[in-house]
């Protein structure tokens, strides 16, 4: 690809599914942006393997070595600055992140979460929405604030709750929607569309009324 890429930080607890499907939108050329760090807070998470295998830099900052959640916020503003980022993506990042990161990145952090904010925040949202006995749930989209998983929406995907679903299948599902729409959001970030305006999120040209992702286009 030719042309400016977004430099982007991914922050990473776990398996790294959500990584994986950044890399591989940028490897294909649907996404102009460039991994400049991945940060963990576990240095046994499997993510830290799919650095390794893709040549992306990454560093391991757990919060337990830190004497105050300040402290701790203080070493991933330096690490996210020092790497030249302009956006941090969390991706799976079990972690609340501190006030003051939230503060030194203002509306440049964004989550993935697994279901339709507002609806079932915090821990297990595909448990809470299976056990409710809801028909519709799916994934969002979401500028980070200081509340947990109440920033301005960004993009949903809506996935139906099936019959024969169970907790574990319907959280599958979700999944690979979580895998179309987060790669699509940074890319619309990458190409200067996203504004906010009075507590919300306007994308400049997305087609709304539309489903986020139409996989007959060959970029997002």
């Amino acid at each position: 690809m030719e042309g400016r890429k977004l430099p982007i930080a991914v922050f990473v607890s776990g398996r790294g599914t959500n990584l994986q499907s950044i890399i591989d939108a940028i490897e294909s050329g649907k996404l102009d942006a460039e991994i400049k760090l991945v940060v963990s807070n576990r240095s046994k998470a499997y993510a830290l393997k799919r650095c390794e295998k893709h040549g992306i830099p990454y560093e391991v900052i757990p919060s337990k070595k830190f004497k105050t959640h300040q402290e701790w916020g203080e070493a991933l503003i330096e690490a996210v600055k020092r790497s030249g980022a302009e956006l941090v993506v969390l991706a799976g990042f079990m972690k609340i992140v501190p006030p003051n990161f939230i503060e030194a990145f203002e509306n440049r952090i964004i989550n993935i979460h697994p279901s339709l904010l507002p609806a079932f925040k915090g821990l297990d949202a595909q448990g809470q929405a299976f056990d409710y006995g809801v028909t519709l749930t799916g994934c969002t989209v979401h500028l980070v604030i200081p509340e947990l998983d109440s920033g301005p929406v960004i993009a949903q995907a809506v996935v139906p709750v099936l019959p024969n679903d169970t907790a574990e299948t319907l959280a599958k599902r979700i999944l690979e929607h979580e895998h179309r729409i987060y790669p699509q959001v940074i890319q619309w970030f990458a190409e200067g569309r996203v504004r906010v305006d009075n507590g919300k999120v306007v994308v400049l040209g997305a087609k709304y009324g539309t489903l986020p992702f139409n996989p007959q286009l060959e970029r997002f």
